[in-house]
């Protein structure tokens, strides 16, 4: 290997399919059911307010990734807006561990759903698709993202047809409850809700690698955010007319009850789908944090090596073997509630990070390719720091 930069190939339409995979990957699969039992039929609305609550952040993101179009976006946008070098690799360290753990704990989701199709070990499983896609990831990054493409359609194909299926069946006769769901309930659901959308940030480190930049990222952050609360809204309301709230709360795979009860047809293609998702998350996590890594070794010394890109392949080789053995050992260790929730705490430290980044470049230096208004970044600001102690009181209380 020698030290390259990395290749310019990917274009708005491959940008925002990979913002798109990464937001829905496996969650809203089992994700519904937890808003529904929270928010009732109300859980549509729950995950329209989730997408306002993510726009600001990602609308930061945006202006910030137009900006300074590097990987290990956070990490430049903190150094250029504070000019310092400890808190830009901290912040850049952050976002590795953040996708890694998000990586993992979507790896052995899928792998828990690939063994309800298959006889396979899931340690052998883990380890197994891990390697895989780790070397899926060296391979180049257009294959890397044309492959997450791919899953990310046969997802959206997924959640449309249930869609359509819960369109289409007889509206379910739902009693009145005693008590409709109040505003805390449905607040609450919107914050359940939120983490769907968590996701976008992981565009940004791709900005090295896009044509046209200052164009590309903004309008992939924006066009994948839409498109996800659109189809989310869609899912619960599709999903909501076909069966009752409580049973989707019941239910471990609320989207497969939805099809089985619209179509009296079996669902098993579902977790077919469902494994594909995952592996979608996986590889795009993947990606991104090789990506991270790549960008720290220009900050810091200790991190040089990971400045080599592979001269035939424009990819981050040693970057992406680390993230990838990371990514494996993390998902063999650790339970997926443990893992998504790691992940969560430190991404919403990190979106707070970043919404002050651009308060203070907006101060120093206001022009710039694609510009939002000051107060995008404020409420930004505020939502990240509202969640993240919100999180932090849940974690702490008896």
């Amino acid at each position: 290997m020698t030290e390259a930069g990395l290749k310019r190939r990917i274009g708005p339409g491959l940008m925002t399919a990979y913002g798109v995979g990464v937001m829905v990957g496996a969650g809203i699969y089992v994700l519904i059911g937890a808003v529904a039992g929270l928010a009732g039929s109300y859980a549509p609305l729950a995950f329209l307010l989730a997408g306002l609550v993510a726009a600001p952040s990602a609308l930061t993101y945006a202006e910030l990734s137009a900006r300074i179009p590097e990987a290990a976006g956070e990490a430049a946008y903190v150094a250029q807006a504070f000019g310092t070098t400890v808190l830009p690799v901290a912040i850049g360290l952050a976002i590795v561990l953040a996708g890694t753990v998000s990586g993992a704990a979507v790896l052995r989701g899928g792998v828990g759903y690939l063994t309800a199709l298959v006889s396979v070990t899931p340690v052998w499983a883990i380890v197994a698709i891990g390697a895989a896609l780790t070397l899926v990831a060296i391979a180049g990054v257009l294959e890397s993202l044309a492959l997450a493409a791919l899953f990310t359609v046969v997802e959206v194909i997924g959640l449309v047809l249930v869609s359509g299926a819960g369109l289409m069946a007889e509206p379910v006769a739902v009693a009145v409850p005693e008590a409709a769901p109040g505003a805390m309930a449905v607040l609450a659901a919107t914050a359940l809700a939120f983490f769907a959308f968590i996701g976008f940030e992981d565009v940004v480190n791709m900005a090295e690698e896009a044509r046209e930049p200052e164009r590309t990222m903004p309008l992939a952050i924006i066009a994948s955010l839409l498109i996800t609360a659109v189809l989310y809204a869609l899912v619960s309301f599709a999903a909501l007319r076909a069966v009752p709230a409580a049973d989707l709360a019941a239910s471990e795979r609320p989207l497969a009850l939805v099809w089985e009860r619209a179509t009296g047809q079996g669902a098993g293609f579902l977790a077919a789908i469902a494994v594909l998702a995952a592996l979608n998350g996986v590889l795009a996590q993947l990606v991104m944090a090789a990506r991270v890594l790549f960008g720290l070794g220009r900050r810091a010394r200790a991190f040089a090596p990971f400045t080599h890109a592979h001269p035939r392949f424009g990819t981050p080789v040693l970057a992406s073997l680390t993230c990838g053995a990371a990514l494996i050992g993390a998902a063999l260790a650790l339970p997926v509630a443990q893992l998504a929730e790691i992940a969560s705490m430190v991404l919403l430290a990190v979106f707070a990070a970043v919404n002050t980044s651009l308060i203070a470049l907006k101060l120093h230096s206001p022009q710039a390719p694609f510009r939002v208004p000051m107060v995008v970044p404020v409420v930004g600001l505020v939502a990240a720091l509202a969640a993240l102690g919100l999180s932090l009181a849940e974690r702490i209380a008896p």
